[in-house]
């Protein structure tokens, strides 16, 4: 077994595990889940925002982000507006609901954060977090993990 492969296994359970527990959290208390959290979140950041936007971010399918879009359209909180430039293509944009879950949600989110991780000294936090910021930049420079469409 190559020396990576036992840092892949802990890498993927400790993802797992935090994004379950944050997720639960957020649930509990703001009635959605983190995956609709981080599409809030990308909405809100980007500006005139597409399905595909966010496909390239979390490096899912566009049928998956379609299908979670729609969902936030439904709970209210997200609304598809035709592209100025291309009317095959939709610009996503929150509503003031959207706006207000997410505003509701964020503090949520780093409260969960802070306390599961809370045991790690902060050096190592920042050397984890330069280190995953190396490792995803060179693997979004070579589209490497991007799904296909």
């Amino acid at each position: 077994m190559s020396h990576v492969t036992p840092i892949f296994a802990d890498l993927v359970r400790v993802e797992t595990r935090l994004y379950n527990a944050v997720s639960a959290r957020l649930r509990a208390e703001q009635g959605l889940g983190l995956g609709q959290f981080e599409f809030l979140e990308i909405i809100d950041r980007v500006p005139g925002c597409r399905v595909l936007d966010i496909v390239g971010e979390v490096a899912i399918t566009v049928g998956a982000v379609s299908k979670a879009v729609d969902r936030l359209v439904a709970a209210g909180w997200c609304v598809r507006a035709a592209h100025p430039q291309d009317r095959r293509s939709s610009v996503l944009r929150l509503t003031p609901e959207g706006e207000k879950q997410l505003a509701a949600s964020r503090p949520v989110v780093e409260s969960a954060l802070g306390s599961l991780t809370a045991s790690i000294p902060p050096d190592d936090l920042t050397r984890i977090a330069s280190t995953l910021a190396t490792l995803r930049a060179t693997l979004e420079a070579g589209a490497q993990g991007h799904q296909p469409g």
